[in-house]
């Protein structure tokens, strides 16, 4: 309505991601470079993290009206498309730096923004609202009758344009297309069994990935169902992200799957062909997951060469459309969104036409199932779909084949399942072996070419009863290795191929110096009267029936709501409080607030995430500055010696810990060189994945349900996790019992390996206390637990470390 006002919240404005929009749908040559480095938009993740705690407050985002991502075209269209009627002052858009002009405000694409509509009354509480999640808030914007978007700056009048014209969306276009011919082969085989799986298991369309994609956070949110990489050993791929729906405090057995298909050999060869198979193995894939067929529904990404005025250009995408479109009609289930780029071309290089098919829907956490192979002895069987006569499978027999999929799972019938893709029916097979190392031996009248060609539509079932005999592929085995006739190859050589062929660019199985680390014991009991009732870690203050927990989010901290939620559940009273720092004012009010809060506090809880964004050598450091201050300093002070409360950090609040001394000290010092440290991963990248984790020592109060030599299972999510200490120290806190945890193989032995101690740390360890236990640190983020969660990775997870923190107050 007239009145209304535009607010800008978020980041500031600079001159990247000018001309963004139009850059993508330019063809580029070799000298792009000289005038396009502009156009690239600059993220800035601990800024997203504000917006979104920002809307997940109820009272300010009930006040918004209207809501716009800053995306293409800057200011010019996320504020100009809010209203019909905008007078827009470029002046009042805060900046990076000086100097930039009127059009560079109008049109940057400058990253985690949002400008939203709100009624005039609601600006004076908005604004608050932003300021308490530590968020820039900025009016640059109001609306009016009159339908015409007016940009000012420096006072003067720069841009004023009809709504009628903008709504016009400019001239038409017309042109005569040429759709290529249907041109699709299925692959023709040759070679022997072993040649081929070595073929395939080093194609880089069908290698590991897991070197890549552990640079990612796969747990942050506490939600993840299935894993990157399930089994045992974590190496069988899923076939689909399946995440819970988000919930701050509450809990839920929903959750959302979605999943991708793409193949651009098919489709360079049949756009229409690569797109239907697309659409048909997108979905495939959440069947093989869990899914069930009533609820499914689509997104389409597509990106082809430039097509200029070349009709035969522009059958590709028409083509492709045209067989996404009947893949759609056929099935029953529509695209909701999609995005569509004409602009890949690089001089005489353009890429293969591109469709990918993204399928989503909403499924029960119980319902969901994984690809690896769970037992050796199994029975393996292919169930595949008609084919019509141009090839593609038929709508009828994949939808009558997911039910019978889904019957074998509500039966308990099935226990994993797998669509093949790229590689076949040999991808499928080797990769559900490699999970849980079980091998398998392929039936004598299976042959290379059922193995190795395209099998779009199937699916590869395994059953615990021979209820397919006519469907029979193989059996898996104990024996570690693929058998098909007199061939035998073993699978510790085909994943060694299958591992390494990137290792070089995304390294995951570095050398690591020695295998075996000592294992570290401490019982409560074996140390001289030592208790909690009688010994230095028993509470000093009255006993509590709800201890509250205060949890500082940092600018970068990720971690907060997962970790209220933890400490929520055990039983405390979890206060989420936000440090701002917008301004010098802004700090010492946070200070001030949050010593008083400590003050009222039993403990304190320092979450992860990437404090001051996770500069080199940066993190915690914003941390660490803050807690240095001598009224914060005072206040963690009284907290430990006076009340004899509990401090907890975890990844970026364990580093904090360390550097402040209060690991393994117990107090705020002034560390040295000979202090312990954490320090970059071994590896040289973040590492993100599931870990053992063997219990050390019970002495910590946040250990007390735990025993010397227990193992659990811990997401781990950071760049930084090495700790480094000299022997003599660590032997020292090893005797006292201040070893907490440390990282171990499947016997359960702490490890040097790469593959179970993550970050290189010496003599494996995870997390260490203080030498009264008060002060406990871990790298291993054990907030991020739950029924439902990581069900492709077997293990227990529940350290009961936050009820035994709440019971410590209890008595």
């Amino acid at each position: 309505s007239a009145g209304d006002l535009v607010v800008l919240l978020g980041g500031s404005t600079g001159r990247d991601g000018i001309g963004g929009a139009t850059g993508s749908s330019k063809a580029h040559d070799t000298h792009s470079v000289e005038s396009c480095g502009a156009e690239v938009q600059k993220g800035n993740a601990p800024e997203e993290r504000k917006l979104q705690r920002m809307f997940r407050n109820a009272e300010a985002s009930r006040m918004i009206k209207r809501c716009n991502d800053f995306g293409a075209g800057g200011v010019s269209v996320a504020v100009g498309e809010l209203a019909p009627g905008l007078d827009i002052d470029l002046d009042a858009v805060p900046k990076k730096y000086e100097g930039l002009d009127g059009t560079e405000l109008a049109i940057s694409e400058s990253q985690e923004r949002m400008a939203v509509v709100i009624e005039k009354k609601d600006a004076e509480r908005f604004l608050a609202l932003a300021a308490s999640e530590n968020l820039q808030a900025v009016i640059i914007a109001s609306v009016k009758e009159d339908p015409r978007l007016t940009l000012f700056w420096r006072g003067s009048k720069i841009a004023d344009i009809s709504r009628e014209f903008l709504d016009s969306n400019g001239a038409e276009k017309h042109i005569e297309i040429d759709t290529p011919k249907l041109d699709y082969r299925n692959k023709t085989i040759s070679g022997g069994f072993s040649e081929n799986y070595m073929a395939l298991a080093s194609d880089l369309n069908c290698c590991s990935k897991r070197g890549l994609a552990e640079r990612f956070d796969s747990t942050i949110g506490a939600g993840s169902v299935l894993m990157p990489f399930g089994g045992k050993y974590q190496l069988t791929p899923a076939q689909a992200m399946v995440q819970k729906i988000s919930l701050e405090k509450k809990h839920t057995d929903s959750c959302s799957m979605m999943a991708f298909a793409y193949n651009p050999f098919i489709s360079e060869a049949s756009p229409y062909h690569g797109a239907y198979l697309a659409v048909a193995e997108s979905v495939c894939k959440l069947i093989a997951s869990g899914a069930e067929f009533s609820e499914l529904y689509l997104s389409l990404q597509e990106y082809f060469e430039k097509p200029g005025k070349d009709g035969k250009r522009w059958g590709k995408p028409f083509a492709a459309l045209l067989g996404a479109f009947d893949a759609q009609m056929q099935l029953g289930i529509g695209a909701i969104g999609g995005k569509d780029s004409m602009s890949g071309s690089f001089e005489d290089l353009s890429v293969p036409p591109t469709l990918v098919s993204f399928a989503v829907t909403t499924q029960k956490t119980d319902d969901i199932i994984s690809p690896e192979f769970k037992n050796a002895g199994s029975f393996v069987c292919l169930l595949k779909p008609e084919l019509n006569e141009a090839g593609l499978p038929t709508a009828k027999s994949l939808i009558n084949n997911f039910e019978k999929i889904n019957g074998l799972k509500k039966s308990g019938k099935l226990l994993s399942c797998y669509t093949p893709g790229m590689g076949g029916v040999a991808e499928a097979v080797m990769k559900m072996c490699f999970g849980n190392h079980i091998g398998f031996k392929y039936s004598d009248d299976i042959s290379l070419q059922d193995i190795f060609e395209y099998s779009y539509g199937s699916f590869v079932l395994e059953l615990n009863e021979n209820l397919m005999p006519e469907n029979l592929i193989g059996r898996t085995s104990k024996s570690f290795a693929l058998k098909h006739a007199k061939e035998s190859l073993e699978l510790d050589e085909l994943l060694k191929i299958y591992e390494n062929t990137l290792e070089d660019i995304y390294p995951c199985n570095i050398k690591t110096k020695g295998g075996a680390a000592e294992n570290f014991s401490f019982k409560r009991g074996a140390a001289e009267n030592f208790s909690f009732e009688r010994g230095a870690a028993a509470p000093l203050i009255k006993k509590s029936a709800k201890a509250k927990v205060i949890i500082p989010a940092f600018p970068g901290t990720n971690c907060e709501y997962d970790s209220a939620r933890a400490m929520t559940d055990a039983g405390a009273e979890a206060e989420i409080f936000v440090i701002n720092n917008l301004s010098s004012d802004s700090i010492a009010r946070s200070i001030d607030s949050f010593a008083e809060k400590l003050r009222e506090s039993e403990m304190l809880f320092i979450p992860g995430g990437f404090s001051g964004g996770d500069e080199p050598d940066g993190s915690a450091k914003f941390i660490t500055a803050f807690f240095r201050n001598a009224v914060i300093k005072e206040a963690v002070s009284g907290l430990l010696d006076k009340r004899g409360g509990l401090i907890c950090g975890i990844c970026n609040g364990f580093q904090a810990l360390i550097k402040l001394g209060l690991l393994p000290y117990g107090r705020i010092i002034d560390t040295d060189e000979s202090c312990p440290t954490l320090s970059f991963n071994l590896i040289g990248r973040h590492q993100s994945r599931i870990v053992r984790t063997r219990v050390a020592s019970d002495m910590s109060p946040w250990l007390s349900a735990c025993r010397p030599g227990e193992i659990y299972n811990v997401p781990i999510s950071h760049g930084e996790g090495r700790f480094i200490a000299g022997e003599a120290l660590i032997r020292e806190l090893a005797s006292k019992g201040q070893i907490a945890t440390q990282y171990v193989d499947c016997d359960g032995n702490a490890s040097m390996d790469i593959a179970f101690n993550p970050n290189g740390s010496a003599f494996a360890i995870e997390g260490i206390s203080s030498p009264d236990g008060r002060v406990l640190g871990k790298m291993g983020h054990s907030e991020r637990i739950g029924r439902g969660l990581y069900k492709n990775v077997p293990g227990e997870y529940d350290m009961k470390l936050f009820e035994s923190a709440v019971s410590f107050f209890k008595g």
